[in-house]
């Protein structure tokens, strides 16, 4: 869909909302009725000034900062993984090495497996090769796997924070073969004592206040990356970062870390025997 056919979408809600015609809004701020139509119609791309005016005749100027960001980042915000990886899984492994490169504080929450910068080679092959299966794209594996393995480098470097959060049923998923998931639990206590990383696991037990989420990065306080069965979602409208760090900050009062955390990584390798 178009840039400017969700800008146009979202405004000619916002007029609605305010109860104007498309002709009073236009007499307000001395626009041509044309105008009005072609930006209601998605004909044209609205500027940042015509959605801060617009805003501003539907008394929304609280929501102008939203459909700039909206308008900008729609056409690159959802992206399918088969047309990301339809050359294979190396080149978006590389984009992301760019982006944790870019990033000073990294908050993470993943239900389904490790975060890529905290996967051993065995298990990050492992998942890989499910992916590849499953979506049916090139196989490039042992490069994406090279790739992936590289983000960890930045634990290691000045100037990164990684807080991650972890549901129990991380520890205990068999995605890879019991040896691989050995390695990958025992990487976890591995890396736990650095001080770039704060490692959290959300007990089976705990009361829930969130409940489990799809996996998502939130990097800095710009962007939120949400990984789908079917496509990675980039997200920058300043309301919605909001809610990804909200939830982020609830989700870290449900998580046990340090001792306890350790103790419920260990009861999944030894289930493993």
């Amino acid at each position: 869909m178009p840039e400017h056919r969700i800008g146009g979408q979202h405004v000619q809600h916002l007029r609605k909302d305010a109860g104007l015609t498309g002709k009073e809004l236009s007499a307000r701020w001395g626009w041509h009725p044309a105008k009005t139509t072609r930006i209601q119609k998605g004909a044209a791309a609205p500027s940042d000034a015509d959605i801060r005016t617009w805003c501003s005749a539907c008394g929304a100027d609280d929501q102008a900062d939203d459909l700039i960001a909206t308008a900008r980042a729609v056409d690159s915000m959802y992206m399918e993984w088969r047309r990301l990886h339809r050359n294979g899984m190396r080149q978006v492994q590389e984009d992301w090495l760019a982006l944790h490169e870019q990033t000073r504080h990294c908050r993470v929450y993943l239900s389904n497996v490790p975060p890529g910068f905290l996967q051993t080679p065995a298990f990050a092959t492992a998942l890989m090769n499910q992916i590849t299966r499953f979506q049916g794209t090139p196989d490039d594996v042992a490069e994406a796997v090279a790739a992936r393995v590289a983000r960890s480098r930045f634990l290691y470097e000045g100037g990164h924070r990684y807080v991650v959060l972890m549901e129990e049923s991380v520890l205990r998923y068999r995605t890879a073969d019991p040896e691989a998931m050995r390695g990958q639990l025992r990487h976890l206590l591995a890396v736990m004592p650095l001080a770039s990383v704060s490692l959290g696991i959300i007990p089976f037990t705990a009361q829930r206040t969130v409940w489990p989420l799809e996996a998502f990065y939130l990097h800095d306080d710009t962007t939120a990356v949400v990984e789908t069965l079917t496509a990675e979602i980039k997200v920058t409208q300043p309301r919605e970062l909001a809610d990804y760090a909200k939830a982020f900050a609830d989700l870290a009062q449900m998580a046990v870390y340090g001792d306890a955390a350790r103790a419920l990584i260990r009861a999944a390798i030894d289930a493993l025997e």
